[in-house]
């Protein structure tokens, strides 16, 4: 058995008058964060980890924001074809731990949700999905309430 781990990061700029989306589900924010697709940082961040620990590149280089065909994208979609990618290699997903580091809206309540619309995505069960969240103590951007910023490693097995 060959096991790998990969390291993602992902950050979007907050602003208002759009939909914040996160981990897959709609937060009610006053904010939502700025970007080419729905802009969901966490699924962005999980595919980079994913894409990363099977030597795939990165999201942007699948799914380029230059692009119009992922303008406004459903992040979804991404983290679907990044496992079907995997698949498709012989790598299957064992776990994914993330973090998200945001002020406001509180996360904690969502986390269930989150994990409830990921673990599909990936063909894991809901236990091999960690998501926690934490602040930056209002300092810099994220602090500002002016961006959000995402975390995840991830671990995939080929037999």
């Amino acid at each position: 058995m060959k096991l790998r781990v990969g390291l993602g990061f992902d950050v979007h700029q907050l602003v208002e008058g759009r939909d914040f989306w996160l981990g897959g589900i709609v937060i009610p924010s006053a904010k939502g964060a700025l970007g080419h697709s729905d802009a969901d940082v966490l699924i962005h961040a999980i595919c980079d980890a994913l894409l990363g620990a099977a030597n795939l590149r990165d999201i942007g280089f699948h799914y380029s924001n230059k692009d119009p065909r992922w303008s406004g994208k459903d992040s979804k979609f991404f983290l679907q074809d990044v496992t079907r990618m995997l698949a498709d290699r012989g790598w299957q997903i064992e776990n994914v731990d993330c973090t998200i580091i945001l002020e406001n809206p509180k996360i904690n309540p969502h986390i269930q949700e989150m994990k409830k619309v990921l673990a599909p995505l990936m063909n894991i069960l809901e236990e091999d999905v960690s998501i926690k969240a934490t602040t930056n103590e209002t300092m810099g951007y994220v602090g500002r309430e002016e961006g959000i910023n995402a975390m995840a490693v991830a671990l995939i097995k080929k037999e």
